[in-house]
């Protein structure tokens, strides 16, 4: 494999652990970038494989907090795949590549020709990754999907909200960001499989199975004992007490539904005597009896503020913490200890912020080593590591078959 520039930089980025995988991007919207996030974040060569009149689609404008947060660390090329000589271009690529991710529909990659089964044969290293909306086989692996779209079939809705209240969304993509969480995780695996074996392969989720997935303990709930879960808002589904209080100032989440943090808690809010009621003393007693606990606590808890609350639970061992805005989560001290807010520098925006990576490698440290590039701006340099002369790049130029810089 040819050295790739961010290699030869011998930057940052060449130190993580990812430096010298190159990665074909084409994907778009949120679940495809949220995948190839994470390997960019880790120091691979991300090369972004984009249409030569891109209007960025639903990423916003190049410049905007979502592709500035989703498509940091990339290179960009602008190939029209339509055209015979740029899909011969990307085929190029493709024999260099070691992953490519892309979330297109099902049938898209196929009239394109660039699907797996379009790549394997010349470069039979390569892993391919692929998120969908609801499987690349089965009845509904020709359909689009988004994120609220899965979040619907595949129950959350269901399970979210207020009883009675009818279904509600979750506040951010779970779906889509799942999703491309789990495939990220796929091809790693799918790396170190290589290892072994020499051969790249096919590895894919879709929204839909990402959702089934994350239901979790409701999914095995409903398999293993049959029991349909409902909503139930701010409350636990099943443990109690466990969430939202109010207190004389502002909203705080309250963890105390085991045996043993029920009789502190009742210690701690000077109500000993709710260990002597006979429908509380159990853990399933005290669901049953959820709107009559939840009263109670709630009277005790209105009596003092928030921080009040929280000093006096946390020093007796309660989890809980106050329910934030997202302003205040980043004032929170514990998240900048963290470093969630990652200071760049943009080249148009100047100094700002994005999320940081949530994971951590000890002794090694991501950051943002390339602003989103600009339609195109390395195609040039992205050839001629694919082994095209500066002839053969002027002759795409020529051709509409390579647009940008």
């Amino acid at each position: 494999m040819p050295e790739s520039a961010v290699d030869a930089k011998l930057g940052t980025e060449a130190r993580l652990p990812l430096a010298g995988l190159r990665v074909l991007d084409l994907t778009l919207a949120r679940a495809g970038p949220t995948c190839v996030r994470h390997l960019a974040d880790w120091g691979a060569d991300i090369i972004r494989v984009e249409p030569p009149r891109s209007t960025d689609g639903l990423g916003g404008p190049r410049d905007g907090f979502d592709s500035v947060n989703l498509h940091r660390n990339k290179r960009s090329i602008a190939l029209d795949l339509k055209h015979p000589d740029g899909h011969a271009a990307f085929l190029k690529l493709a024999a260099t590549a070691d992953v490519v991710v892309e979330n297109m529909r099902m049938q898209v990659k196929h009239r394109l020709k660039i699907a797996y089964d379009d790549l394997k044969e010349i470069n039979p290293r390569l892993i391919y990754a692929s998120i969908s909306g609801f499987g690349q086989t089965g009845p509904y692996s020709k359909r689009g999907g988004v994120d609220q779209i899965a979040q619907g079939m595949g129950g959350l809705m269901s399970i979210t909200g207020e009883p009675g209240r009818g279904p509600m969304r979750v506040g951010i993509p779970i779906d889509d960001l799942t999703a491309g969480n789990l495939l990220a995780l796929g091809v790693m695996m799918k790396l170190y499989d290589r290892e072994r074996t020499g051969k790249g392969g096919y590895v894919h989720t879709s929204l839909l199975e990402s959702q089934v997935f994350m239901l979790d303990f409701q999914a095995s709930r409903y398999l293993m004992d049959g029991e349909v879960a409902g909503q139930a808002g701010n409350d636990h589904p099943v443990n109690i007490p466990m969430g939202v209080f109010p207190t004389a100032d502002k909203p705080i989440n309250i963890a105390a539904s085991s045996p043993k943090l029920w009789e502190i808690f009742c210690r701690a809010a000077g109500r000993e005597d709710w260990l002597e009621v006979p429908e509380w003393k159990t853990a399933p007693g005290r669901s049953k009896d959820r709107a009559r606990v939840n009263a109670a606590v709630s009277e005790v808890t209105r009596t003092q503020p928030s921080e009040w609350w929280i000093a006096k639970l946390e020093e007796a061992g309660i989890p809980c913490g106050p329910v934030n805005n997202i302003r205040e989560v980043f004032a929170d001290p514990q998240v900048q200890h963290l470093g969630m807010a990652m200071p760049i520098k943009h080249r148009r925006r100047g100094d700002t912020h994005i999320v940081a990576s949530p994971l951590n490698v000890e002794g090694l440290e991501t950051g943002v080593y390339r602003d989103v590039p600009d339609l195109g701006e390395h195609g040039a340099e992205i050839l001629a590591e694919a082994g095209l002369s500066a002839e053969q790049i002027e002759d795409l130029k020529a051709k509409g078959a390579l647009g940008g810089a």
